[in-house]
């Protein structure tokens, strides 16, 4: 043994081991004491995650290594996530109801509508594609029995119209649209009619029909029941072709058709049933004269239709024109023409004369079953405004509320036959 060793050398080891375990714990009590004191004056003690992290960070990490920036779509929710607004505590939110009453209902994002309430809208104009409108049509012409598309160059077809002019049809015949108008207090459940208005030569539905003649805005104006359907005639050309209302019952398919659409604008797809059974008031402008007469001869509504409007539009098929006045007794006829019109609106005048039929020249009071009026406008009165200043200024309006005044005119007809409109 050498001098001065222990003589228990495993004791001496033990001795040591426990000193240095002693220093060590006084050494962390020393680091975690102070530290203890800083996380209580903040309120909330690190998780041993972190604890770990900072203990083990390297001493090139800078600030931004340990401490990354949060990204774009951690600080802000994406379109798909909803933000649920912050509720105040359940005392608060207490407190809050009992110091401000609310004597009123508050309304939710979906409004309850009771079952014979609807809600409120404005006037609703729309263009929507029908396979039942004028064109495209492939038939024959019924005056010649030939085809309508009787001209062809290359792959294109086209009609040669009566003064000689080709239209192309994937310009002037390719458009099946109408425009559909429900006013804003229109209702389905009360009696109301159509009116499907036949544009003149020249016109589109929006340049013309909406925002020139003011059809839509006319029928709002006029506080009538009453809903509209113009389809597009040939694209502003000087055509009065009838497409498709030439066929027997075209009149009927495109009122059928328009009848679940008309609903949809109107917002409860149940009207449709109503709109499929009201009655029709026909108003032909100019060269709009051909489907009207053609849809009150073949076009299959019968004692639907109530009446008739023809705005400076009587150039022909005057014997269709007087045989649906002669049969249709409990509807109204109405023409009012210009030095245009004025010769042909005579001879009709006169055939209708020969069965007897009472012509009335004014309209000065409201319209009954049976009315047949012819009004002469002054000199001064054009035919491009007449749609807008006639004898009047907004004349469908003006007819329309006459037509108004006789309930009977705007009740759902009976099922019965009629004899023309087959």
């Amino acid at each position: 043994m050498a001098p001065g060793a222990s003589p228990y050398p495993e004791i001496a080891a033990l001795q040591i081991s426990v000193g240095s375990r002693r220093w060590r714990w006084i050494a962390l009590l020393l680091t975690f004491v102070p530290l203890s004191f800083v996380l209580v004056q903040y309120g909330k003690a690190p998780s041993a995650g972190m604890l770990a992290a900072n203990a083990h960070a390297a001493a090139a990490d800078t600030f931004e290594d340990r401490f990354p920036a949060p990204t774009f779509q951690q600080r802000f929710a994406e379109t798909s996530e909803n933000l649920a607004p912050r509720q105040p505590p359940a005392a608060a939110r207490g407190r809050a109801a009992q110091a401000v009453p609310a004597p009123y209902r508050v309304a939710s994002l979906a409004p309850t509508v009771l079952p014979h309430e609807r809600p409120a809208r404005e006037d609703l104009t729309m263009l929507v594609g029908l396979k039942s409108s004028a064109f495209p049509y492939l038939g024959n012409h019924p005056r010649t029995d030939e085809p309508f598309l009787n001209i062809s160059k290359g792959e294109r077809r086209g009609h040669r119209s009566y003064g000689g002019r080709v239209y192309w049809q994937d310009e002037t015949y390719n458009d099946n649209r109408a425009l559909m108008h429900v006013p804003e207090k229109f209702d389905a459940r009360k009696p109301g009619v159509i009116v499907v208005f036949f544009h003149g030569n020249g016109a589109t539905l929006e340049r013309d029909v909406r925002d020139r003649q003011l059809v839509p805005k006319q029928i709002s104006d006029s506080g009538v029941n009453a809903v509209l359907l113009a389809p597009q005639l040939a694209v502003d050309a000087a055509d009065s072709s009838a497409g498709k209302f030439w066929q027997p019952g075209g009149l009927k398919r495109f009122v059928d058709e328009s009848a679940d659409h008309l609903a949809r604008i109107y917002g409860d797809p149940r009207a449709a049933k109503s709109f499929a059974n009201m009655p029709v008031i026909i108003v032909g402008y100019s060269g709009g004269f051909m489907p009207a007469a053609w849809s009150l001869d073949v076009g299959g509504l019968g004692h639907r239709v109530r009446g008739v409007f023809l705005l400076d539009a009587v150039y022909g098929e005057l014997d269709k024109f007087a045989s649906w006045i002669a049969n249709n007794r409990t509807g109204f006829f109405v023409s009012a023409y210009t030095r245009s019109t004025r010769r042909h609106a005579r001879e009709l005048v006169a055939m209708l004369k020969e069965k007897e039929i009472a012509i009335s020249e004014g309209m000065d009071g409201p319209l009954q079953p049976g009315s047949v009026v012819f009004l002469e406008t002054p000199e001064g009165v054009t035919h491009r405004d007449y749609v807008t200043r006639a004898w009047t200024d907004h004349p469908l309006k003006d007819v329309l509320v006459k037509m108004a005044a006789t309930p009977a005119l705007t009740r759902v007809a009976a099922s019965a036959p009629s004899p023309a409109g087959r």
